[in-house]
């Protein structure tokens, strides 16, 4: 009974002609050897083998949307807000600015968004929008 369900769930998969070589190849390589090689793909082309089985454990909402989880962002403060003394210090803590640069910064703000941080990890970017907000700054994501 068991071998039936294995058997149902196999799904035959049609390689296309312009692939047969290198899918043959693949199949043909060592465990070893294969697992190798996608290291040196992820490494050569930026990708991660793993992003699939990612986006398959994102929220079925992003999954339906089509959103890919980010990894790294860019904080960008669009507004001062009252607090402008306060956001100064907020822009000290996060990029270890002098008291001069983080205000030229800020006093940029007004006129178009500036960038405080690229490519965040996720919690920092989160931890850093969470000062800049207490501070009475907008600050947005990308």
């Amino acid at each position: 009974m068991a071998e039936d369900i294995k058997e149902d769930k196999k799904e035959e998969i049609v390689v296309p002609e312009k692939f047969a070589k290198i899918v043959k190849e693949i199949e043909d390589m060592k465990v070893v050897d294969l697992a190798e090689l996608v290291k040196v793909l992820e490494k050569k082309f930026g990708v991660s083998a793993a992003a699939p089985v990612a986006m398959m454990a994102a929220p079925a909402a992003n999954a339906a949307a089509g959103v890919e989880e980010k990894s790294e962002y860019d904080v960008i403060l669009k507004t001062v807000g009252d607090k402008k003394i306060d956001v100064i210090k907020a822009v000290r803590d996060a990029t270890a600015k002098g008291l001069k640069e983080a205000k030229d910064l800020v006093d940029a703000a007004a006129a178009e968004p500036q960038v405080i941080k690229e490519k965040a990890k996720k919690e920092e970017a989160e931890d850093v929008k969470k000062k800049f907000e207490a501070a009475g700054a907008t600050i947005e994501l990308k």
